[in-house]
């Protein structure tokens, strides 16, 4: 082989070496593009999902803000019918108000007045009636006090009563026996039994009236005559013909007197 041979072929292998560098340089430019390109899709397609988003989110956003429109307008359009059904029935009411004439609404007036007469009435009457019956209920109560008082003071009165005209009938007898000039002794033994009856009748409460020589009181005194007397004014009791008799405040028997005139 000669040298010119081998120059050629060492010519040769360097192009083919250049050559094959060219070669897996544009292969390798190629490859970078061809990645370069698949990035720039990639971002390409994530920008236009994430614009997609916001559009979508944008549009929901929108949607909501013509519903709140739109509410808000329904709300606003019922809140004025009802404004204007408050002023329509404002407006029957002023004309009912109106067509109440003045002569019905005194009519009203008077018939409530005399309701209320009525009732104040009746409560005047129940409350006099109330009076009363506390009145009577208050009299009752002192009147039943008066007669359990009354009883109980004056338990021993028919007693006394009974015993009076022994009384009287001792008296008579003391009174004859002296005359008769009987036995001292029974003329003693009578005076000790009448001063021992006249001490239980006095422990019961039972008092011999004044007569002789006190103003006549009818309360007490049964006048049956009047005499003429220069030792007494007239009005004063002169003679006493029968004791009488008090139990405590009452008066169980007057005494029968004879007055001055």
């Amino acid at each position: 082989m000669t040298t010119l041979s081998m120059e050629k072929d060492v010519h040769k292998e360097v192009k083919q070496e250049q050559q094959t560098t060219v070669e897996e340089t544009e292969a390798t430019r190629d490859e970078q593009t061809e990645r370069t390109l698949k990035t720039e899709a990639e971002n390409e397609g994530q920008r236009e999902s994430e614009q997609a988003e916001h559009e979508v989110q944008a549009e929901h956003e929108v949607n909501e803000e013509e519903d709140a429109a739109s509410n808000l307008a329904h709300l606003e359009a019922e809140e004025q019918s009802q404004q204007a059904g408050a002023e329509e029935q404002k407006r029957d009411a002023e004309g009912e108000t109106e067509a109440f004439s003045v002569e019905q609404w005194q009519k009203e007036v008077e018939q409530w007045q005399q309701k209320w007469e009525e009732a104040k009435q009746q409560a005047e009457e129940h409350y006099q009636k109330y009076l009363r019956a506390q009145a009577d209920f208050e009299n009752f109560r002192r009147r039943t006090r008066k007669e359990k008082e009354d009883q109980a003071q004056y338990a021993a009165q028919s007693l006394v009563e009974k015993m009076l005209p022994v009384l009287d009938n001792f008296e008579r007898a003391l009174a004859a026996g002296k005359e008769a000039q009987q036995s001292e002794s029974l003329i003693q033994g009578i005076e000790m039994v009448f001063k021992q009856l006249q001490q239980a009748l006095e422990a019961e409460g039972v008092e011999v009236i004044p007569a002789v020589g006190e103003p006549f009181d009818p309360h007490v005194h049964e006048a049956v005559g009047q005499v003429e007397s220069e030792e007494y004014e007239p009005g004063i009791v002169v003679e006493q013909l029968q004791k009488g008799y008090k139990l405590k405040d009452r008066v169980m028997r007057p005494a029968m007197v004879k007055v001055s005139s």
